[in-house]
């Protein structure tokens, strides 16, 4: 391998963070063999997944002189790997979501077992109680792996609190992005900034600022040299959650693992749906609107709702602003005072990121 496989340290990763939820597994087991499934349940849904805020954190850890197959390394990624588990275990939950990279969700998981098992009371309930402790253990350990490699550092006071920034964040966003589908502004404008926000805090962010500038912290990198770090990350981020709209409403069900329109069902006010209902005729908006307050009691079908949208113009204007940004991005990544090898590599990342199928 060389010290700037990206492939190398995905599978790094993979394997520290199996070794240590097998642990968990056996620790678990040791308490009561039943409570088994809690970890397990991390453990399957961590098979998978494009490791983007672990390779951003690495990335961006080489940035700041960081060596490429240092353990520290690997270990925040394994902290941000099991922070993201969290973060889509509760989300599924949030948004009554049945699947998650084209398996069941964990509280669908849970709630099968109970079935199977034939166990006593409510079988939902149990599922998402489950899923909640699962996401609630998830975030411990991703708090717990991550303090003890920022305290390997001579950086571990601003380390842990971008980490807590971050985890803040997230957790207001996601109380945003519920509030949204219960508060829904009447004028289209304020229902923009609202989805914008969501956007930022909920998933940009944490999807990639924090990571890749936690990387370069850990390393010792400068202010002047994180503002780049910024510049870069920023765009890229709200790029990638937009085009992740884009895949929620028109993505094909074999690549994105959820239902056709899978954001429309759970009633999701995103920027994209914004633009539609501030664009579409008053008729129309409203046929929206209701389709997204009950889904499953309305009249209209989800490709109804999908030629709405295309319609009303909103997905022409998200790929533009997707494009927009994706040229930002480009232009802050030739400017990142980082070896060459390390553009490459981020280039590379990118290019992958922004050029996905919907």
């Amino acid at each position: 391998m060389t010290t700037l496989d990206a492939a190398w340290f995905r599978t790094k990763v993979q394997d520290r963070m199996q070794d240590l939820l097998a642990d968990y597994r056996r620790r678990a087991s040791d308490i009561e063999p039943a409570a088994e499934p809690l970890v397990g349940s991390i453990a399957r849904l961590v098979e998978g997944g494009k490791r983007l805020r672990a390779l951003l954190a690495w990335w961006g850890w080489q940035g700041a002189s960081g060596a490429a197959d240092d353990p520290r390394i690997v270990e925040a990624g394994v902290a941000l790997e099991l922070f993201q588990a969290a973060a889509l275990i509760h989300d599924d939950v949030l948004d009554r979501s049945d699947t998650r990279r084209g398996q069941p969700s964990v509280h669908k998981s849970f709630e099968k077992l109970h079935h199977n098992e034939q166990w006593a009371q409510d079988g939902a309930h149990f599922g998402v109680s489950a899923a909640i402790l699962a996401g609630d253990l998830a975030l411990g350990l991703s708090e717990e792996v991550f303090s003890t490699t920022a305290d390997a550092t001579a950086f571990a006071t601003p380390a842990r609190e971008a980490f807590h920034a971050m985890r803040f964040e997230v957790m207001t966003g996601q109380y945003l992005d519920i509030l949204a589908e219960a508060n829904i502004p009447s004028d289209p404008e304020a229902g923009l900034r609202q989805a914008r926000t969501v956007l930022q805090y909920k998933s940009a962010h944490y999807s990639a600022v924090w990571p890749f500038e936690l990387g370069g912290i850990l390393a010792g990198a400068d202010e002047t040299t994180l503002k780049t770090y910024r510049d870069f990350s920023t765009p890229l981020g709200m790029a990638f959650q937009l085009d992740d709209d884009l895949l929620g409403v028109f993505g094909d069900p074999s690549l994105t693992g959820k239902p056709a329109g899978d954001d429309l069902i759970e009633g999701k006010r995103t920027e994209l749906v914004a633009h539609a209902l501030k664009n579409l005729e008053p008729e129309n908006t409203q046929m929206l609107n209701n389709f997204l307050k009950d889904p499953q009691t309305s009249e209209h079908t989800v490709e109804k709702m999908q030629v709405l949208i295309e319609s009303s113009g909103a997905r022409a204007l998200v790929e533009a602003e997707i494009q927009r940004l994706g040229e930002q991005t480009y232009q802050a990544l030739k400017e990142l005072p980082v070896a060459e090898e390390v553009q490459s590599g981020l280039e590379q990342l990118v290019s992958g990121l922004l050029h996905r199928q919907h």
